[in-house]
């Protein structure tokens, strides 16, 4: 055989080797090329969590309406407060709650008691954008209306805060509102002069409903 022959036989006989050498590599491992080729099911990546609805803030602009009308009032009130002194006065008298606004009210007092007679009122305002009530109170003794009280009502039980002085000394006020919704609602003012550490009350107000 000549050498032209022998080198192009030589060539059909590696090119037919190769051919099969694919083949054979190909379905080797047929699975493995079906997963590939398959859509994938079944993900066990965890879907993304739902963020619950944020909740409905709450509109306290009602919160002091079970004291809208006529009441008697029963008063106790401590002589020299953060002094030690435990020496307390009582007072009785009656007064009227009347309805300004949704989320605005008007509360009077007159009370009689052994150091005296006190006029008073409490003008009691809504902040829809806060959400929060200002409280302020004037005695007809000196006419001045006073810084008000700031809060809120939590649970039934309403706190309100202040700054203001006693004795030239700088203290903290608070006023606790509870039994709203009742006919016996109790109010309770307390002063702090080490910044809300310790509080000492020293005015205590019971009223009762009077029937129309």
């Amino acid at each position: 055989m000549s050498r032209t022959k022998l080198v192009v036989a030589g060539c059909a006989i590696c090119l037919m080797a190769f051919a099969h050498a694919r083949t054979v590599r190909g379905q080797a491992n047929p699975s493995q090329r079906n997963d590939q080729l398959a859509p994938k099911t079944g993900s066990s990546a965890a879907p993304a969590a739902t963020a619950p609805p944020a909740a409905a803030a709450r509109d306290g602009s009602h919160d002091f309406d079970p004291l809208l009308g006529s009441w008697k009032y029963h008063l106790k009130r401590r002589l020299n407060p953060l002094t030690g002194s435990n020496t307390w006065v009582e007072f009785e008298g009656t007064g009227n709650c009347y309805k300004i606004w949704d989320g605005g009210e008007l509360d009077t007092i007159v009370v009689d008691g052994p150091t005296g007679h006190v006029e008073g009122l409490t003008v009691r305002l809504y902040n829809p954008q806060s959400r929060q009530w200002s409280l302020s109170w004037a005695n007809r003794k000196d006419g001045t209306l006073v810084a008000p009280q700031i809060g809120e009502f939590k649970g039934g039980r309403g706190e309100f805060y202040a700054q203001d002085t006693l004795n030239s000394r700088s203290i903290l006020v608070r006023f606790v509102w509870t039994n709203l919704n009742t006919d016996t609602p109790h109010f309770e003012q307390s002063f702090s002069d080490d910044g809300g550490k310790t509080w000492e009350v020293n005015w205590i107000t019971d009223q009762t409903k009077v029937n129309p």
